[in-house]
């Protein structure tokens, strides 16, 4: 191994194009901004709010179903092949929404086929990646990482409703498609490394000499069948389903929410950006405290906020109040996505990462799926967005319940004399 240390660590530079690829992956277009799609395909497909944010909901199954494939090419391929291809299909798919006439049928169709390659463009092959060059500072650089799908969560919106109003709805996710491969692609193929041990480095730009060789592959973890069998893995999942339904499902109909209250288009794209912002700051904040508290307490502070948030979206008609309610929404849903990967490295280890973290992103982005739906089927059955937000509000504090319940990690930060995490620091699973 070299003694050449370069003044900035490379891993950090891997966060910054994992950021990129995060701020022009699937999220920001497909669930932030769907808010300010909603009604323009509810009028050009003539269908009820709940008949188009099932297209949503039919996106949402897909990704829950594809990532499952996508976790273990991840872990047998690496995230780099697995990222380069599903993001070219997902700008093809995008740039070919010309094709789509105004069934509804087709709209489906459309949503199914850009879930299929969703996945590789998210928050799991990039997770993988920066979990590997980071240890000890883990938790912050997946919040720097996760800045970069709070960018995108944050001006998407309001891009797109301005692209909606001069140009219609498909040119907006044309636009989105060309940035994808104009400009993600190529940084992402050029810049992106998987391991720092293949370029004769340790994570978090350690000094010390290792005991093993650079090259060899020391992945300590859990494999999959483990985890399932376990009770920390089905605590973890309920918990971010509970809560990963209700803030996804308030973020989907945002704008729609705020236009029914009398604000214009563009200040309802406003505050979906708001929730944008709000990821910025949660997500790099819940990765700087992660590096500092214990996991399930951080989950259950963001918990707690969204629920503050979804009850004063359900009670206030104010628009001031509805800008704070999207920006404590924003700040759950970002720390959310922190803790996902940040929880699955600390409690299952990297064996099977991949997996283990597909099952679990997957259940998350289902519950989501579902989130969204019965909002809008609660809206049109009722004319109103109240009793759905009230059983959200209720769910949310369960989940704030259930992550409290969980154990002391089984894979703990490395001090500077260690090469691998110490394995099995507690007693296994009951």
């Amino acid at each position: 191994m070299s003694g050449y240390r370069p003044r900035v660590f490379y891993g950090w530079w891997v966060v910054l194009t994992a950021a990129l690829g995060l701020c022009l992956g699937s999220a920001p277009i497909m669930t932030f901004s769907f808010s300010v799609f909603l009604k323009p395909l509810t009028r050009d497909f003539h269908s009820g709010r709940g008949a188009v944010s099932f297209a949503y909901t039919l996106f949402n199954l897909t990704t829950g179903l594809s990532i499952l494939l996508a976790g273990r090419m991840v872990d047998r391929f690496g995230a780099r092949r697995v990222i380069a291809v599903c993001a070219v299909m997902f700008a093809v798919i995008l740039l070919s929404n010309g094709i789509i006439s105004a069934k509804i049928s087709e709209l489906y169709v459309f949503y199914v086929a850009l879930g299929l390659f969703a996945p590789g463009m998210g928050p799991l092959p990039y997770s993988e990646v920066v979990s590997h060059w980071f240890d000890k500072h883990r938790g912050l650089a997946l919040g720097l990482m996760m800045f970069g799908l709070g960018m995108g969560a944050m001006i998407t919106p309001s891009v797109a409703q301005r692209l909606i109003a001069i140009f219609g709805w498909r040119a907006a996710y044309v636009a989105y498609g060309l940035a994808v491969l104009l400009i993600s692609v190529p940084v992402v193929g050029v810049f992106l490394r998987e391991r720092p041990e293949k370029m004769g480095l340790l994570p978090d730009g350690a000094a010390h000499v290792p005991t093993a060789k650079p090259e060899e592959d020391i992945r300590p973890g859990l494999s999959w069948s483990d985890a399932r069998h376990g009770r920390t893995f089905w605590i973890m999942v309920c918990a971010f389903c509970l809560s990963g339904a209700s803030v996804q499902g308030c973020v989907v109909h945002m704008s729609a929410m705020l236009t029914d209250r009398g604000s214009t288009a563009q200040t309802a794209a406003l505050a979906s950006s708001a929730v944008g912002a709000a990821l910025l700051i949660g997500r790099v904040g819940a990765g700087y405290l992660l590096d500092r508290l214990f996991a399930p307490l951080v989950a259950a502070f963001f918990f707690g906020v969204a629920a503050v948030g979804i009850t004063l979206l359900g009670i206030s008609t104010a628009p001031l109040v509805a800008f704070v309610a999207a920006f404590l929404i924003g700040l759950g849903l970002g720390a959310e996505v922190d803790l996902v990967a940040y929880m699955t490295s600390r409690y299952f280890g990297f064996r099977s990462f991949g997996e283990i973290y597909s099952y679990a992103w997957a259940a998350f982005v289902l519950a989501g799926a579902l989130g969204a739906y019965l909002l809008g089927v609660g809206f049109d059955a009722r004319g109103s967005y109240f009793l759905p937000l009230a059983a959200f509000f209720i769910a949310t504090l369960a989940a704030v319940l259930l992550i409290t319940r969980l154990g002391p990690y089984r894979f703990r930060a490395r001090t500077p004399n260690e090469l691998v995490p110490e394995q099995e620091t507690i007693c296994p699973e009951s």
